[in-house]
């Protein structure tokens, strides 16, 4: 997520750099054979063009607003991670308690457990962000200009490793066992419900108090299944293709339409065809490019939720429950980048 007031000029035209190139290159080959070479007859009628290009901006547009659904939908299931992450907290912390357990139980083992059962869930935490950082095949951090505008900051689930982020949070046995599935985060809110069994048949949980941290479960498996449909699911790839298809053809007919208009202002003129070519092909461009670094919210991009922050947020909240004075500072943004 970009955390400054806006994107810089400087950072627009490094991410599209490559693209402006391209696009004074496809402006100055039409010109110079229409003026130097005298292909007088390389010029296009503005109709057609336009034609194509307000077909462009009606799909552009809906392909962006759905990919703007895709990324507020994302944020607002982080959203109730969050809250749901809170009430977890406070609710183990209250519910579970000596009062009718079976045998003697000391505030030591009390907050042991508290622990456990808090640290496990800020485990579930790591294991679903890198999850949900794994990368897919339509996914677009693989394209050079979203690599190196990568160098610009540094995504932890790339960078590291999730075994790295589980130690201390669970046991050995636990991590060994986590490692060992294919999703790491179901397991671990399943050795969550387990644990709560376990604790109702000790007599440190009543089956009312039981019931509702239940219910929290099934409402992190609610929203971690939400997140799982987002990165599994992509942007229609039909819609996709046919936007990008027609932002090629149109690009690439704009110098032609050009051509012909400038051509009329006389001579001298029709070298305005390179620069006004080049920002015409650049603004549609850009809109292309806005929907395609917004459909995939997970995939690690400068646009993206940030739940490696978000994730730090809910596990300083939950540690400072427990009363912990070692809790991890909050992240910060690298070069106006949230991750």
């Amino acid at each position: 997520m970009h955390a400054g007031r806006r994107f810089t000029l400087r950072e627009v035209l490094f991410w599209t750099r490559r693209d402006i190139y391209w696009f004074l290159f496809l402006a100055i080959v039409p010109t110079v054979l229409f003026e130097v070479v005298g292909w007088k007859w390389l010029t296009l009628p503005w109709v057609p063009i336009a034609l194509v290009g307000t077909a462009l901006a009606f799909i552009t547009g809906f392909r962006n607003n759905s990919s703007y659904d895709r990324l507020w939908e994302a944020r607002q299931i982080y959203g109730a991670i969050v809250n749901t992450s809170r009430a977890w907290g406070i609710m183990v912390i209250d519910f579970i308690t000596a009062r009718h357990a079976k045998g003697g139980v000391d505030d030591a083992e009390l907050e042991r457990v508290h622990a456990r059962l808090i640290h496990r869930h800020i485990a579930w935490m790591h294991a679903l962000r890198f999850q949900l950082r794994q990368p897919r095949a339509w996914e677009h951090m693989i394209k050079v200009y979203n690599r190196e505008y990568q160098r610009w900051y540094q995504v932890d689930e790339v960078e590291n490793r999730m075994e790295d982020a589980l130690t201390g949070l669970i046991t050995l046995e636990e991590k060994a066992e986590v490692l060992g599935k294919s999703n790491k985060a179901t397991q671990l809110i399943a050795m969550q419900s387990k644990d709560l069994r376990q604790l109702l048949d000790q007599g440190l949980i009543e089956d009312f108090r039981h019931m509702e941290l239940e219910k929290l479960l099934v409402d992190l498996y609610a929203q971690q299944g939400k997140c799982e449909r987002i990165k599994n699911f992509p942007y229609p790839r039909q819609f996709g293709t046919l936007n990008l298809m027609f932002t090629k053809l149109f690009i690439n007919l704009v110098p032609f339409g050009m051509l012909g208009e400038f051509a009329k202002m006389g001579d001298g003129f029709i070298w305005l065809t390179v620069p006004f070519s080049a920002l015409v092909a650049w603004v549609f461009n850009m809109m292309e490019k806005i929907g395609e670094a917004t459909e995939n919210p997970f995939e690690g991009g400068a646009n993206d939720v940030p739940i490696t922050a978000i994730t730090r947020t809910i596990e300083i909240d939950l540690r400072e429950m427990l009363g912990e004075k070692d809790v991890p500072p909050p992240l910060t943004p690298q070069n106006n980048i949230l991750m």
